[in-house]
């Protein structure tokens, strides 16, 4: 994939997730109709919250020669991060802004610097182009669970015409 495209793919990940989210109730994005699943503000939250870790990744790679890259256990940020508390839309405008600011960065780099590596805690050496590919599809990944708690509480679909 060209590098414009993945970035175009990423910065457009935070329309998709308030799409996903549109019309939902404070009730509905507190309900948790799949069990042993996150509700819908819940998913949204942890993205928030791991945004700036997957910015300050993309930048050590970019800044530093092969940084290492720490990992992070979702559930410990859902347990201590008043995800129950937390307004959506705030956190859905937190990580449109997340991402405006990466835009530029990402559109300054030359191809090489897609190639530039760190070294993360659980998955070893990764390329800012594999990192960006993750980021990139960390949104739609949660999307698609958005969509069975949306299928699950009877509503329709957020890509239904």
């Amino acid at each position: 994939m060209a590098h414009e495209d993945l970035i175009a793919r990423y910065l457009a990940g935070p329309a998709s997730l308030r799409e996903a989210v549109a019309g939902m109730t404070d009730d509905q994005l507190n309900a948790r109709p799949v069990p042993e699943k996150w509700s819908t503000r819940q998913v949204v939250c942890h993205i928030a919250d791991f945004e700036p870790v997957y910015i300050d990744r993309i930048k050590r790679v970019l800044a530093e020669d092969q940084p290492p890259l720490r990992g992070g256990d979702p559930d410990l940020f859902a347990a201590h991060l008043a995800y129950d508390r937390r307004d959506v839309r705030q956190e859905l405008n937190f990580i449109e802004a997340a991402r405006r600011h990466m835009g530029p960065i990402l559109r300054s780099l030359s191809p090489e610097q897609f190639a530039r590596t760190g070294i993360h805690s659980e998955s070893g050496p990764l390329s800012l182009l594999a990192l960006l590919e993750s980021v990139t599809d960390h949104i739609p990944h949660h999307i698609d669970f958005i969509e069975e708690k949306r299928r699950a509480l009877g509503l329709t679909s957020s890509a239904a015409p």
